[in-house]
């Protein structure tokens, strides 16, 4: 059984940052991609940013448009975890963030939820203005 478990959320200020971490444990990923999501009160589920390996080695990273340049994806140690590096935060991306798990390479842009098989329970991010 695969558990996928998130941590680092908080509260932080306005243009603050947050480093969010995500564990995958359960069995051995060869190739997978993991992922975070958001989703904020009574909004749907935003892609954030996504990392693809193979063997042990990143093969790509994603990030939604809304995020590059502020977020951070990264392979973290042991290899089924990784950490989103949240920058200069805006009170409008308070939300629980998700990190999401399959066992595939993501293909030219499905970055759809519903390809995800494995799921957090995700993690509190407030910003507050």
């Amino acid at each position: 059984q695969v558990h996928v478990v998130e941590s680092g959320g908080g509260l932080v200020q306005a243009g603050g940052s947050l480093r969010l971490s995500c564990a995958a444990s359960g069995r051995t990923f060869n190739t997978a991609t993991m992922a975070w999501f958001r989703q904020a009160p009574e909004k749907g589920q935003e892609f954030l940013g996504a990392i693809s390996f193979t063997g042990g080695v990143t093969v790509s990273t994603y990030y939604a448009d809304s995020v590059r340049g502020r977020f951070t994806i990264s392979r973290g140690n042991p290899k089924n975890t990784i950490d989103l590096q949240l920058n200069r935060l805006k009170p409008e991306e308070t939300a629980i963030y998700y990190c999401a798990v399959k066992t595939s390479i993501i293909s030219g842009d499905d970055y759809r939820p519903s390809t995800f098989a494995y799921w957090g329970q995700g993690t509190t991010v407030t910003v507050s203005s």
